[in-house]
């Protein structure tokens, strides 16, 4: 029988786009069923019509449905992927905290903004899953949306719907790495686990050989090591490389983001930009999607580097692919909680995803991890006991909040917070 894909908030144009694109180039799937699913009805209708055009150019049979139904688009789903923003506001998750001293880069999956995100959010992905138990019980949960670790442990707590958390940073931190010791993106190979976006490259070869040093002589390039600051800095005091972006990883840690002069030393000034750069950014992609579906131009749909796909066509067609999941801490990694949600190699094929052992994390790099591991435990409990004191343990926890305030103003930034977001709040205590 046809997989039926349902896109929980296809009006995330820039994953729509890839995964419609990915679809489409999947000979297995060329008879599928794309739901897409948003409650804006605008962006709904010009991705509906961006897909169409597109399965048309390819040639293939894929149909396409449009929905702001959510059972309706669920129903029947042999694959869910969840792309959702719950009350995301820039002036709230970063300004608040800026305001009291706690400078963060990104502010969606840890420190007060992504705690808060938590607490909007992964109630909506509960009730989501709860929908799928009901209308699509044979489904997989291909979970994109952040804050990833919180929602997968969540969900894996508090539902029996099989699901993995996807992200895209190790697949394109692997690709910078071969950049940086120059050479082609095909020819290396790495070992990755960790936490999600705290994942570290364990092992770096090429055609067979450790190429760590390699990567630490392309460290001290000055040229390179200033296009990845932190990360090398990273390195360079905790021996492996980790996955998330400079820009994002400066904020999971105490170290980058409390004083001005380092936060200069490091290039990491961008904030004060990155409300003007994602509105811009969400915009362009917009309009271009809009084009593209208006153009009398054939489309030539081409691959991107997303795992989605990469699951749905390994369960569809037998043949296995290896991929980077988040999934539940079931003795993975046997230094990290058991039961946490870790990120570590997994085979696909059809019988489902299948973590794959790790063993220890080097010590310094889970000590590293844990300290985020508590943050996303205290959150998780925040959720699934719908717990305000949780919430707030949650953000006392955070490395950089509490490198910058005293229990006191972390007290105070937390009620402000709250109050801000309290229309999303009401299921707490």
């Amino acid at each position: 029988m046809s997989p039926k894909i349902s896109l929980i908030g296809a009006g995330s144009v820039v994953f729509a786009r890839r995964l419609l694109q990915d679809v489409v180039c999947v000979p297995e799937l060329s008879d599928a069923t794309v739901s897409l699913m948003d409650v804006d009805e605008e962006r709904l209708e010009v991705i509906g019509r961006f897909a169409n055009k597109l399965t048309r150019d390819a040639g293939a049979n894929i149909r396409i449905e449009t929905t702001t139904d959510r059972r309706a688009s669920l129903e029947g789903a042999s694959y869910v992927l969840t792309t959702i923003r719950v009350g995301d506001d820039y002036e709230k998750d970063i300004g608040i905290p800026l305001r009291y001293g706690v400078d963060q880069s990104v502010g969606d999956t840890v420190g007060p903004g992504g705690v808060f995100k938590a607490l909007r959010t992964v109630p909506v992905l509960l009730d989501i899953c709860a929908d799928i138990e009901d209308v699509a019980p044979d489904a997989w949960l291909l979970n994109y949306t952040n804050p990833m670790a919180i929602a997968c442990w969540a969900i894996n707590d508090m539902t029996d719907v099989p699901t993995v958390g996807l992200c895209h940073s190790v697949q394109r931190t692997t690709h910078d790495l071969a950049e940086y010791i120059g050479a082609p993106g095909e020819s290396v190979s790495a070992w990755v686990a960790g936490i999600n976006h705290l994942a570290w490259f364990l092992r770096f070869e090429r055609d067979g050989e450790d190429v760590y040093p390699q990567l630490i002589e392309a460290m001290n390039n000055p040229e390179i090591s200033a296009r990845d600051t932190v990360r090398f800095e990273v390195m360079k005091q905790f021996g492996y490389f980790v996955t998330e972006s400079t820009r994002h990883m400066s904020e999971y840690t105490p170290y980058f983001r409390t004083d001005p002069a380092v936060i200069e030393e490091f290039g990491l000034n961008e904030i004060r930009q990155d409300l003007q750069r994602r509105t811009t950014r969400v915009d362009t992609h917009y309009e271009q999607l809009r084009a593209d579906a208006e153009s009398s131009e054939p489309m030539n749909p081409v691959r991107s580097d997303e795992y989605a796909c990469r699951i749905i066509e390994a369960m569809e067609s037998g043949r296995p692919t290896v991929i980077n999941a988040n999934v539940s801490n079931t003795g993975l990694i046997s230094n990290l909680p058991e039961g946490s949600c870790v990120e570590v190699p997994c085979t696909v094929d059809r019988l489902g995803v299948h973590p794959m052992a790790v063993g220890d994390l080097p010590p310094q790099c889970a000590s590293l991890s844990r300290s985020n591991v508590a943050v996303q435990e205290m959150a998780t409990l925040a959720v699934t006991d719908l717990d305000r004191e949780s919430a707030f343990h949650a953000i006392a926890l955070d490395p950089l909040t509490a490198a910058n305030l005293s229990l006191a103003k972390i007290r105070n930034m937390f009620d402000e917070m709250w109050t801000a977001n309290e229309d999303y709040l009401a299921l707490f205590s």
